[in-house]
């Protein structure tokens, strides 16, 4: 690929609507961030650590307890997007940064953000069942929680490994490093950070991976669980921007890498800001690497005139 197309490429994709992977870091930052302005008003006022926990942070972590989680539903969603401790949430959101932008690549905007919902809500059935059903954890089913975007983050770089294994980056380095390696590295880091004794933690992260696995095998065989979820969100957008332009889907969502034939004549068409747009819109929907040779040799153009 070309520089300047690569560097077109990366300016398209922080720089588009929709864009799932900043969607997901700005609302796992304002999250974090909130909740650290409270927690400071909590200290200013004289209140201890234990007070803004019972006030304010268990409103909004999972608790191993259902009973508790039946009166407080929204926290099956809440938890994954919350977090307290500064060094992890950085780490999270750097690896989700890192396979959140290789997953939009192969699969364009659509599928990340219900992967990573089913990854936490994996994680967290998991969890509370764990604390239900064994009878060492059950002990502790009315202190313990579970928080954090680690679940969800698992299945997202267990998805986009399965997706492409033989992915590479950093390529100046011996041809490149696999993704696979990336992703060991990542679950070794990850289940390593749990406390010991915390056998519960361990099985949501498990099942996070799990549901990672399971979302793209089930992708592969043609039932694609993103659709319902991305459907719910059109509409509930559509509900406060009825004039918003909505995407034409494909007949149908293959999900394969496109590999063109060469051809004998091929046409220079004009660059629109029009064309330009469409293109946008299908890597958008499906991800780069389904756009054809025309049109990435578009995208290519377009750079270069910018940089002119």
């Amino acid at each position: 690929m070309n520089v300047k197309e690569d560097s077109y490429r990366k300016r398209m994709y922080l720089g588009q609507d929709g864009n799932a992977l900043v969607q997901l870091l700005v609302l796992n930052a304002v999250i974090f961030v909130v909740l650290k302005f409270v927690f400071v008003c909590f200290t200013m006022t004289g209140s201890p650590g234990p007070s803004f926990v019972k006030h304010v942070f268990d409103w909004f972590v999972l608790s191993a307890n259902p009973e508790k989680i039946a009166w407080r539903p929204w926290t099956l969603i809440s938890f994954m997007f919350t977090d307290q401790q500064l060094f992890r949430f950085i780490s999270n959101m750097f690896w989700l940064w890192s396979f959140g932008y290789i997953l939009q690549d192969l699969t364009g905007n659509r599928k990340l953000i219900p992967i990573y919902l089913y990854g936490g809500i994996a994680g967290a059935v998991v969890y509370v069942m764990a604390h239900v059903l064994v009878p060492s954890i059950r002990a502790s089913i009315q202190t313990d929680s579970l928080y954090a975007a680690n679940c969800s983050i698992a299945a997202v770089a267990v998805s986009t490994t399965i997706i492409s294994p033989d992915y590479r980056i950093f390529p100046m380095i011996s041809g490149g490093i696999p993704i696979w390696i990336l992703t060991l590295v990542f679950l070794l880091l990850n289940f390593s950070g749990v406390p010991n004794g915390e056998m519960a933690t361990y099985c949501a992260y498990g099942a996070g991976a799990l549901m990672g696995f399971l979302f793209i095998d089930q992708l592969r065989r043609g039932r694609d669980g993103s659709l319902w979820i991305n459907q719910f969100f059109d509409w509930f957008g559509n509900l406060f921007n009825p004039d918003k332009k909505v995407l034409s889907k494909n007949k149908k969502d293959e999900f394969h890498y496109h590999v063109g034939g060469t051809q004998p004549f091929r046409k220079i068409p004009n660059i629109t800001q029009k064309r330009i747009d469409e293109i946008l819109d299908k890597i958008n929907q499906q991800g780069y690497r389904f756009l054809t040779t025309e049109e990435k040799d578009i995208l290519k153009r377009a750079a270069e005139e910018e940089d002119l």
